[in-house]
């Protein structure tokens, strides 16, 4: 039987934490799916386009792994595609907290799909994409922190947002 997982989230953007938990877990697994949800508590920079855009661009390097969209809910769209696994990145306690109740309410909705913690490298434990956004806002420089394709989209969403203003 094929091992197939989800990595889900909305990436917007990708930062290098994402792509250091998508490499990791693609060891795991047979077939990874990195999976850009719309998630419709957040507002997101990008369009759905352009972070599928990115994340592709970002993980293109890595054989195993695919890049998907969609608007369904996360357990359906696992039960959906054949999932075994939801993949979920841990940066700190606070996060455990959050993650361990959603991994809880998709065991009760479906009992056969798990979920597996990857713990955030440490040199990316900090970053997030808030965070990123933030520091792309002020032009601060984004080396090591993001690919270097996202880099160039930040900044360019950035400066065309500052030159209307």
């Amino acid at each position: 039987m094929e091992r197939i997982a989800v990595y889900p989230g909305s990436f917007d953007p990708i930062h290098l934490g994402h792509v250091d938990v998508i490499e990791r877990a693609a060891k795991l697994f047979d077939t990874l799916i990195v999976a850009v949800f719309v998630n419709t508590s957040k507002t997101p920079l990008f369009s759905e386009s352009e972070r599928l855009q990115m994340v592709h661009e970002s993980i293109k390097h890595i054989a195993n792994v695919s890049v998907e969209q969609s608007n369904d809910l996360l357990v359906r769209y696992a039960q959906k595609r054949g999932v075994n696994a939801i993949v979920r990145g841990l940066r700190a306690v606070l996060d455990f907290d959050y993650e361990f109740q959603i991994a809880l309410m998709n065991k009760k909705m479906a009992p056969d799909l798990e979920t597996i913690f990857i713990l955030t490298g440490e040199k990316y434990s900090y970053l997030s994409s808030t965070l990123i956004k933030e520091l792309a806002s002020y032009g601060a420089e984004l080396k090591n922190l993001v690919p270097d394709q996202v880099e160039s989209a930040l900044h360019e969403k950035f400066y065309r947002n500052r030159g209307s203003v």
